[in-house]
C-alpha cells in the first residue's frame, strides 16, 4: 500500500473527514519529540482549516501555543482499517469567543453537542499537505 498526496477538495478526500473514523494529532513536545494524542477534528475544506476543539490547560494546546503567533507544525491522522488520510499543516491556538463558537458547532454537526467548557480553546490547523490512501 502506497501513499499519495491528495487534493483536498478531492470528494473522496471530504467524504473521508466527513465520515466518522479514528483520529490522531502529532504536535512537537518542547524537547522536539512527537505527542500523539486521539482526537476529535473537523475540516473545512474551503478555508481549509482542521479544527480541534480543546482544553487550554492540555498538553497539545500548550505544546501549540508555544509556537506563537507563527505556530507550529503538526500532522492529523484519520484512518479505518487500510484506509487513512493525513493532513500537515501550521497551528495556532485561537481563543476568542468566536471562532470557540464556530469550531464547537462544527464539532455538533460531525459528532454531538460539546460538554460545556469554559476553558475551551481551538487548535487550528492551517492546511498545508494531505496524504493518504483511500477508496476511490
Amino acid at each position: 500500500m502506497s501513499s499519495k498526496r491528495l487534493d483536498l477538495r478531492d470528494p473522496a478526500v471530504t467524504a473521508f473527514w466527513t465520515e466518522r473514523h479514528l483520529q490522531t494529532l502529532t504536535t512537537p513536545r518542547p524537547d522536539g519529540t512527537p505527542h500523539v494524542v486521539p482526537v476529535a477534528a473537523t475540516l473545512d475544506p474551503d478555508e481549509p482549516l482542521v479544527r480541534v476543539i480543546s482544553s487550554r490547560t492540555s498538553r497539545k494546546v500548550r505544546n501549540v501555543a508555544a509556537g506563537g503567533a507563527a505556530g507550529v507544525r503538526v500532522a492529523l491522522c484519520q484512518y479505518e482499517g487500510r484506509w487513512w488520510s493525513t493532513i500537515e499543516g501550521v497551528a495556532t491556538v485561537l481563543d476568542d469567543a468566536e471562532s470557540v463558537r464556530v469550531a464547537e458547532a462544527r464539532y455538533a454537526e460531525r459528532f454531538r453537542q460539546p460538554r460545556v467548557n469554559p476553558e475551551r480553546v481551538v487548535i487550528a490547523v492551517r492546511v498545508t499537505r494531505v496524504m493518504g490512501h483511500l477508496p476511490s
